[in-house]
């Protein structure tokens, strides 16, 4: 499926190396944004220590676990198809357990335990801790549920696993939560409000991966923009901390410069932005440092100032192109990304003819673009009529992705003739013959593999491209 429509829902069963002594095997599969990959891998290394090691072959395993994403009715769709799957072979092995991760965790928890009787196990995504209790409880022919919501819990003190890791790039978590109250967004309600790792803990991280000779890292959070360490605790609660609090606190920019400055040979990203909160001296530390990947996703979700507003978005169409203008006017190489929902509640022609303007202004190298599906438990969903025809939003996403599809090639255009650096991160899937990687754009270039290595930095010579990726032929091992 082409980066420019949806990559964030395909399921992925992970596994890792195999920890002598441990009997019981744990088979863990992962939907939705990077963030439950992520915390994936720290559910694996907490239950590593409790006598689990991974298996990608599920009728072999004691424990199945599935995160799950509620952002999308399809996501949620899809889990509810593999839960059928798993107790269908929980039939042929009833010493199987299953469990549910995430974000339907939290809203789901009495239906999948109490109604559907489909799972043994509910965890949140504030509650992994708690887990080796939980199974116990399991174990002991009881259903076990734990979905509080936490304000300080980061996972910082605990070292993820990486699960089926092309040794190449790693996530680190930086953030948790969210406090932004997008009307169409489940995300506050499900992991709960803002709170920052110790940036300490986020170094010796980096320093634990580098040691292993990753070479690319990405900082993740919800919204990392609003990385905020003063100590510990709640965002919200900064204007409570005390004056050396404030004086030292670590915010992103401080952070990014921090890491860029500790590790010049670490290639670094960092995901997701929010339009309101990201700020100038962010851009201008991504301008200061080589080693910051030249690439912003910078979700927009609709070019209309009216849906903005009723989407609970908290900047305008005018602040967005003047984020957009010093984006490219302090880092003239800089990709962008966009998310768009189409078929919004209200959403009108012109709306959606905003949306189209906007994005002929960006001219965005990437996209996510969703028709909109109602979420139980949002605001837009308990105050707003879902009243947009669904042949009205296929129709409006098509014509959304036709444009993407056009500004894609323009931009992978605009690589032919030019050198670029490259990491190499794995076999090409449509030729065995063929590495594929990544430019600092976050642009995919496939090439012929010759004497190159994963991991490598090469300079690949662009000789062509499709929408989605970069063609050409490596001349070098990058300076």
């Amino acid at each position: 499926m082409e980066k420019i429509i949806d990559e964030n829902i395909q399921g992925q069963s992970l596994v890792l190396d195999p920890k002598k002594g441990n009997q019981r095997k744990l088979f863990i599969e992962s939907y939705g944004c990077q963030m439950n990959f992520s915390d994936s891998e720290i559910v694996a290394s907490i239950l590593a220590k409790e006598g689990f090691n991974t298996t990608q072959n599920l009728e072999d395993a004691d424990l199945v676990l599935v995160n799950t994403c509620s952002i999308r009715e399809k996501a949620e769709l899809t889990v509810r198809k593999r839960l059928e799957k798993y107790n269908a072979v929980k039939k042929i092995n009833p010493g199987m357990k299953v469990g549910v991760l995430g974000c339907m965790a939290e809203r789901l928890k009495s239906k999948f335990l109490e109604e559907e009787k489909i799972v043994d196990l509910v965890v949140g995504p504030d509650a992994y801790k708690d887990l080796p209790n939980l199974i116990e409880e399991v174990d002991a022919g009881r259903n076990a549920v734990n979905v509080i919501l936490s304000k300080e819990e980061t996972y910082g003190d605990i070292s993820p696993v990486r699960l089926q890791s092309n040794g190449v790039s790693a996530f680190v978590s930086i953030t948790r939560g969210c406090d932004n109250m997008c009307t169409f967004c489940v995300v506050p309600f499900t992991r709960g409000r803002e709170r920052s790792r110790d940036p300490q803990s986020i170094i010796k991280e980096i320093d634990e991966l580098v040691d292993k000779n990753f070479k690319e890292i990405t900082l993740l959070g919800q919204n990392v923009d609003s990385y905020l360490w003063y100590g510990g605790g709640l965002k919200k609660d900064f204007d409570k901390a005390s004056d050396f609090q404030k004086a030292t606190a670590v915010n992103f920019a401080k952070l990014l410069d921090m890491v860029a400055l500790k590790y010049p040979k670490l290639r670094l990203r960092f995901t997701t932005s929010n339009p309101q909160d990201m700020t100038l001296d962010v851009i201008e530390v991504m301008a200061k440092h080589q080693n910051i990947c030249k690439y912003i996703h910078l979700p927009i979700q609709s070019g209309s100032d009216r849906i903005l507003k009723e989407m609970n978005r908290l900047h305008t169409r005018q602040e967005y192109f003047d984020l957009i203008d010093n984006i490219k006017r302090i880092i003239p190489n800089c990709a962008i990304s966009q998310d768009i929902i189409t078929g919004f509640p209200t959403e009108t022609e012109k709306d959606h003819q905003d949306t189209l303007s906007l994005m002929e202004y960006v001219k965005y190298d990437y996209g996510f673009m969703f028709a909109y599906s109602e979420r139980p438990g949002t605001l837009a969903e308990r105050k707003m009529d879902d009243d947009v025809p669904e042949e009205v939003k296929k129709r409006r996403l098509a014509e959304i992705i036709a444009l993407q599809r056009k500004h894609s090639e323009h931009r992978h255009r605009a690589f032919i003739g030019q050198t670029l650096e490259v990491l190499i991160e794995k076999e090409s899937k449509k030729s065995d013959a063929h590495w594929s990687g990544r430019t600092t754009q976050n642009t995919v270039a496939v090439f012929p593999k010759e004497n190159y290595q994963i991991g490598d930095f090469v300079m690949v010579h662009i000789d062509d491209c499709t929408s989605a990726t970069l063609l050409g032929k490596a001349v070098g091992i990058a300076p």
